[in-house]
């Protein structure tokens, strides 16, 4: 395990977290900060409700992420089914078209 220190809010705070995932964690912390940041006039003088607020933020811009890539489920297609119903419509298509053939050399 890992130590890393971390600056959010104007305070650091320091962390364990496994090796090699040290930047990671740093990462993720500014995106912390960033969104306190953001928040400008809306912070209290109560630090822990400040990043309650920071964290449900986040967590609902992850939501809407997620609503977004999820989208509905596209419709199971049958193959077989279609293939049919194409080979029918070309088959009507090739009638009609020898119909018409045969009806504009009849006239």
């Amino acid at each position: 395990m890992s130590n890393v220190t971390l600056a959010v809010g104007g305070r650091n705070y320091t962390v364990s977290c496994e090796d090699g995932q040290e930047d990671h964690v740093q990462r993720l912390a500014r995106v912390i900060d960033e969104k306190l940041g953001s928040m400008g006039a809306n912070l209290s003088g109560q630090e822990a409700k400040n990043l309650l607020f920071a964290a449900l933020l986040l967590a609902d811009e992850l939501d809407e992420a997620k609503k977004a890539t999820v989208g509905p489920a596209e419709p199971a297609i049958d193959a077989d089914k279609l293939a049919g119903q194409l080979e029918r419509i070309a088959i009507a298509l090739e009638n009609a078209a020898s119909t018409l053939e045969s009806g504009a050399g009849a006239s």
